[in-house]
């Protein structure tokens, strides 16, 4: 799924992300979405998170889709 949409993206997903040191390699990290930090609906190199780890970056691929829970 495109990481450059908020809608995409929600706390507890699991993301590929792009570090800022990483941009020119191209080098990406996994993990969960702790925190969204880009308050805009899109963004064209991706909505900017903050993994549980604490690593910050722009979310290039959503590995896990958001789960909707039945009520």
């Amino acid at each position: 799924m495109d990481g450059t949409k908020r809608s995409n993206i929600q706390i507890g997903v699991t993301v590929m992300i792009v570090q800022k040191q990483d941009q020119c390699s191209g080098k990406l990290t996994e993990g969960v979405v702790k925190r969204i930090l880009t308050n805009s609906t899109e963004h064209p190199h991706g909505i900017k998170v903050m993994l549980e780890s604490g690593i910050v970056g722009r979310v290039k691929e959503v590995t896990t889709p958001n789960l909707t829970i039945p009520q």
